[in-house]
């Protein structure tokens, strides 16, 4: 998997003040903390990350976090967390783990579908139960996606686990063998459309009783 170089600078002052001093400056703050590792507050320039992240599924990227500080040390690390405002949806802050690219990791990769279901064209539904998949492997083995091909499919039919090629440096935990994509029959699909619809009215029901009794009470009262 191809590296990404982003380049960092340690910071040396911590709480909102200084944060809010280096986000109008357009950095970001950020921590960078791993396995037998001290933790380094750093900073990163908020339009050098946004390029980054419009590549698809952060949490896949390796980087080569080039550290500022006085001397450039290059680390490996992967993005653990983003924090982002709740109202402007700007980022505040960014978690990064350093990583051993001699240890395995555990991911998740993104499962994209292939091909047309002959369920589907039969009137069933296509069901993708796991839009991801969780690996172990190296970090320099983790795979940009699985593809699964659903042309054989037909209703009733599903892939699991155990069913999706990984490759031979890639592992699953196989105790539980899931199920990834199924093709629903449309008798199927109209009971969980009955049993939803039912919910709503029972739902609804619940809530104008509760409405009655709360209407009748002050007459009790009196």
């Amino acid at each position: 998997m191809e590296k990404i170089d982003l380049q960092a600078t340690v910071r040396k002052s911590v709480g909102n003040g200084p944060a809010r001093v280096l986000r109008r400056s357009g950095q970001i703050p950020a921590i960078l903390y791993g396995r037998g590792t001290e933790p380094v507050l750093l900073s990163v320039n908020t339009k050098d990350l946004e390029k980054i992240l419009k590549k698809g599924n952060f949490g896949q990227f390796i980087l080569n976090l080039v550290i500022q500080n006085g001397k450039k040390v290059t680390k490996p690390a992967m993005i653990k967390e983003l924090q982002a405002h709740p109202l402007s949806g700007n980022l505040i802050h960014i978690d990064f783990y350093e990583i051993d690219m001699n240890r395995q990791i555990r991911v998740m990769v993104p499962v994209v579908i292939k091909g047309h279901s002959v369920g589907v064209e039969e009137g069933g539904m296509l069901n993708i139960v796991r839009r991801e998949l969780e690996v172990f492997c190296l970090p320099g083995d983790i795979p940009e996606s699985f593809e699964i091909d659903i042309t054989g499919l037909a209703i009733g039919d599903s892939i699991h686990l155990a069913d999706v090629p990984m490759g031979e440096n890639v592992e699953v935990d196989t105790d539980v063998n899931y199920t990834v994509v199924t093709v629903l029959s449309p008798k199927v699909e109209e009971e969980v459309a009955v049993e939803e619809e039912e919910e709503v009215e029972g739902a609804e029901e619940g809530a104008e009783g509760e409405a009655a009794e709360a209407e009748a009470k002050p007459e009790e009262e009196k």
